[in-house]
Parts: C-alpha cells; structure tokens; sequence
C-alpha cells in the first residue's frame, strides 16, 4: 500500500476531515489528489443520481458526470479506467448517513469498466461508465504494529460494529490467484472470546506476542475454498500446535467439534456484549 491515510477500515470521517487528510477537493464523487498519489471516490446512497451497486462483494460504481453520455477522458474516469496501470491509488468511502463519509479501504479494478443507461440530472436516459472495483486488503499491510495495537484497545461494542461493517465485502478476490479476504477485527474478536485458552485443547496460549497478548491463530472450521464464511460462526481461536493438527489430520470428527465450538462463540460474544452494557451503564448511572 503506497499512502497510509492513518484510519482503519470502518472510520468514519466528515467531509472536512477526508479533506484534509487526503489533500483533495471537497465537492464530487471523485477527488483527485496529485499530493497523496491518490484517488478518492465516494460512493454516496444518500443521493439518488448514480446507481453504484454491490454484486457478491464487486461494488459496480458509476463514472462522473451528471447531464448526458459520460466519457472517459478530461476528467477522473479516465484516471480510474488506467488505476492498474497509472499508479494512482484508489480509496473507497462509502456514505450511508448524510454527511457521515466511512473508509472503505483501497481498492482496484478487478474488471474490465463498461457502458450502461441510467438517467441523468435531468431525468434522461444516457449512457455512464461503471467501474467495477473491490477493496484490496493486503494482510501484511493491514496487520502492521500500529493497526494490531489500535485493534486491541478498541472496546467490544466498536469491534463488533467494524467486525459487521466489513461483512458484505469478503468474497474471494481473482487475479493470477485467488486471495481470500479475513477480517482482522473478526480475529481479535474470537480471541476475546477465548480469553487466552486454545477452544480445542483447552491449554494457556503458549506465548504472548509482541503486543503483549496471548498468541492463538484464527482458524475457519469450513475453510474459505470450500465456501466457509468469514464469520464468528465459522472461526475458532485455537493454539498453533493445535492449529496444524486440525490442518494435518483433517478429521471429520475434530471438525464437527470445532463446528459447535464456533457456533458457541456467537453466544459468548454475545453475553460478553452484555457485560460491557452492564458495565458502562453502571458507570453511567452508579446508583
């Protein structure tokens, strides 16, 4: 990843905000930032001109320009039609509440842009550009020291909400390979939820990481090539030893095991959820 705008994945920004952390315009769907090497687009459901849409984690977003058949050159289409290409990152915000812009991480390309009618500002029918683009998370990148610390000192309540934010968006993304998408927030959740102790064998995490927390792997009882979703239903936090015995033997009965495990988790989570309430609410009002 070239710029490193300093949010995480689900921040929500004003437009001032995005402004200046990205040193770019405040008006339109594209922004263009020579500064940051970037390309900054917004996809905005609070308005109703552009018909951008998500198909199995792809978001299909429609070019600029408002009156007529949109075109590609003199203006930032053009810049997102070469993004492969160009060396201009994109990155992704969403807008869901008026006003309220939410980071969606960088993106590409991962088809080829075409044509297709919608209306225009004036209610006729015309021809856009759509881009078919999908975030791009780089585990390596996102995992940093700075992301893992940031992670772990959010509060179980903003986990969640990041964890499910980043829901829709985990369908497998092809190039020359198939990578697939895992949630970083999803990881630190289900190690919450095992406070320490491997869900398989039930022992202390054998080491703390650098971060000072117990070490224990994410593992996806149905793994993601076979279809498995990247859920709290689907993941246990499990000790590496353990870790390469479930992957070494692949057993159908350690698996149905760890299948229940996972669906416990839902409940743990849950409960955990209420104690933070509890908690706060008591701070909130001790009497």
């Amino acid at each position: 990843m070239g710029f490193k705008p300093g949010i995480m994945i689900g921040d929500e920004l004003t437009n001032s905000e995005l402004r200046v952390l990205f040193q770019c315009g405040n008006m339109g769907g594209m922004r263009r930032s020579r500064k940051t090497g970037c390309l900054v687009i917004i996809s905005d459901y609070t308005k109703g001109l552009y018909r951008d849409e998500w198909k199995n984690g792809v978001l299909h977003y429609t070019g600029m320009g408002k009156n007529g058949d949109q075109v590609l050159d003199g203006n930032q289409n053009r810049t997102l039609y070469d993004s492969n290409t160009n060396g201009v990152e994109i990155h992704l915000f969403e807008v869901l509440e008026k006003a309220i812009y939410t980071y969606r991480g960088v993106v590409k390309l991962v088809e080829k842009p075409y044509h297709a009618p919608q209306l225009d500002a004036g209610g006729c029918m015309r021809s856009v550009w759509v881009f078919p683009v999908k975030p791009v998370i780089n585990v390596t990148d996102c995992m940093s020291d700075d992301f893992e610390k940031k992670v772990v000192s959010l509060s179980n309540r903003e986990l969640n909400k990041r964890a499910k934010t980043n829901r829709d968006n985990k369908e497998p993304r092809t190039t020359e390979t198939t990578v697939y998408y895992r949630d970083p927030y999803l990881k630190e959740l289900v190690k919450r939820i095992a406070e320490g102790k491997c869900q398989y064998c039930g022992s202390d995490a054998p080491f703390k990481d650098k971060n000072n927390e117990p070490y224990l792997e994410e593992h996806h009882v149905k793994r993601l090539a076979d279809g498995g979703s990247d859920s709290i239903d689907n993941v246990v936090a499990i000790c590496p030893n353990c870790h390469r015995k479930v992957h070494v033997l692949d057993d159908e009965l350690i698996r149905i095991e760890l299948e229940d495990i996972a669906k416990q988790n839902v409940n743990r989570w849950n409960r955990l959820l209420a104690y933070e309430q509890k908690i706060k609410s008591t701070v909130l009002d001790p009497s």
